[in-house]
């Protein structure tokens, strides 16, 4: 056993590395795969085209996301577009036996919420979907980051992803928030300090321009509860992590 310290990031990532290409990425096994009715017609095509199979299609979650209503779930989609897109995800997931959970469902929600709503979200595994907020589940102890439609077909065709490991960075939260003070407030300070770029390229206020996974730490952090964490997480898709 290593005696070298490393990261809950690193144990994770270590862990799910099935190969390890020289002066190239890391072919990582994923966990867990959320796809919605946006980023996946194309990728789906591209499987049919290619005569390929959903490797694991229990590790593959479907919801209706983006194009549905916030009422009336009952009544037709009245855009043509959303219409088809949605109609695209139920019968691809049907064809490939993905669980689906189209208008109407329970289960239906937003992409990156319904993971922990039922328990799909676990800590040390590693998440991926074609939405940015994906890194939401991070919140959780899990590795996940948003990921586009040519990998949305690479996951569901091996359940891996060619993904460069990131380097990281430590942002320290000390101290008790005051009153009236919520996680977002914190997220936009470390912004105006770090810029909305700060984790991902060189900046003059950036003293790690490399880092593009940053966690955060110290007590004020720690005592954020888990809607806290899911909100910084989240933040991170729009702000520094990108």
């Amino acid at each position: 056993m290593s005696k070298t310290a490393t990261t809950l990031f690193d144990k994770v990532w270590d862990r799910h590395v099935i190969r390890k290409i020289e002066d190239g990425p890391d072919v990582l096994f994923i966990d867990r795969h959320f796809i919605h009715e946006v980023t996946s017609p194309v990728a789906f095509l591209g499987l049919e085209t290619r005569g390929l199979n959903v490797m694991f299609p229990e590790k593959t979650f479907a919801t209706a996301d983006h194009n549905t209503p916030t009422i009336n779930q009952h009544l037709p989609v009245e855009d043509p577009l959303s219409a088809n897109q949605l109609k695209a995800l139920e019968r691809n997931s049907a064809k490939y036996g993905i669980s689906h959970w189209g208008l109407g469902n329970p289960k239906n929600g937003i992409v990156h919420v319904v993971g922990p709503e039922n328990g799909i979200t676990l800590p040390g595994m590693t998440i991926v979907c074609g939405d940015s907020h994906t890194s939401t589940h991070g919140a959780f102890g899990a590795i996940a980051f948003g990921i586009g439609t040519s990998e949305v077909e690479m996951v569901l065709s091996s359940q891996c992803i060619m993904q460069q490991k990131p380097k990281k960075m430590r942002i320290s939260v000390n101290g008790k928030l005051g009153k009236g003070i919520v996680p977002k407030d914190v997220v936009l300070y470390i912004i105006s300090k770090l810029t909305a770029a700060g984790a991902t390229i060189p900046g003059p206020r950036t003293r790690h321009p490399t880092a593009d996974h940053a966690r955060a730490a110290g007590a004020a952090a720690a005592n954020q509860g888990r809607a806290g964490h899911r909100a910084r997480c989240g933040a991170a898709a729009d702000d520094m992590e990108g």
